[in-house]
């Protein structure tokens, strides 16, 4: 039998807007598109819009549109 998982377990799935993001599956974070580390919901601030990519700081959202 297969387990579920509670929305706290999974990663939540996002629309990344200009001023904030929508999210579309519940989770309680997102996965950072270069480094793969677990970004809490809650202090997420740095996306792409254009790619619908989140980043884990600003080093890395800069690298990542610069590169």
């Amino acid at each position: 039998m297969a387990m579920l998982m509670s929305p706290a377990d999974r990663p939540a799935t996002l629309r990344y807007e200009p001023n904030g993001f929508r999210v579309l599956s519940p989770g309680k974070f997102v996965r950072c598109a270069v480094s793969g580390e677990p970004i809490a919901l809650d202090v997420l601030r740095y996306w792409s819009v254009v790619r619908q990519e989140a980043y884990a700081s600003c080093e890395i959202a800069t690298q990542r549109l610069l590169g």
